[in-house]
């Protein structure tokens, strides 16, 4: 499998020379990395040519890398039923250069880029409806970005006085509790209430 995955990443690279950044096998896949204004023309040459026919649409996902000076990774998951080999395409963006819209070459990517703006705020240029897709209405932010937190910003719950959902920001009843992860037999190096009185009847 590994060799007919590097004669495939070889034969890619050859016929798209300066369009491909990189090439590797990793978890029984071709990974290629490429720069953000070759994207279409790779994946229509990925659809098209004779020797690849990757042209079954899996999946767009999208990674967060806050440490890096493009933080966001666009990954294309594509099938190729005459190979039977899947392939992977990799983009790099931040938070403000737009990737180019892959709609018109895969149609089904219409609703993988919509996610991905809508989960992590990558913008795809020449979209037909770029629109948040997955959060509600008004929604602040982007939940998969590493630095969103946790809790949200609002909270939402239905009033009964007004008969309505309302809108809430966000309020914590109990501070985050903090684990020592001992185990039962080493035991917790502070005692929680009512402790003391075991501690209290071994002495006596």
């Amino acid at each position: 499998m590994n060799e007919a995955l590097k004669d495939l990443g070889a034969y890619v690279g050859e016929k798209l020379a300066g369009r491909i950044q990189d090439a590797q096998i990793a978890y029984g896949e071709l990974t290629l990395s490429v720069e953000p204004g070759d994207i279409i023309e790779v994946l229509t040459f990925l659809r098209d040519d004779i020797q690849c026919q990757f042209f079954a649409f899996i999946d767009i996902s999208g990674v967060d890398y806050p440490e890096r000076e493009k933080r966001f990774e666009v990954v294309y998951h594509l099938l190729s039923p005459r190979r039977n080999q899947r392939v992977r395409v990799k983009v790099s963006t931040d938070e403000e250069m737009p990737l180019p819209s892959a709609n018109a070459v895969f149609p089904a990517a219409n609703w993988y880029e919509r996610e991905i703006y809508d989960l992590y705020g990558v913008l795809f240029t020449d979209h037909p409806d770029l629109r948040r897709i997955l959060t509600d209405y008004g929604f602040e932010g982007h939940p998969l970005r590493k630095d969103f937190p946790l809790t949200g910003f609002v909270e939402v719950r239905y009033d009964d006085e007004t008969k309505r959902v309302v809108y809430e920001p966000v309020n914590l009843r109990q501070e985050f509790r903090t684990f020592d992860f001992l185990s039962p037999w080493e035991g917790t190096e502070y005692v929680l209430p009512g402790d003391e009185k075991a501690g209290s009847a071994k002495s006596e």
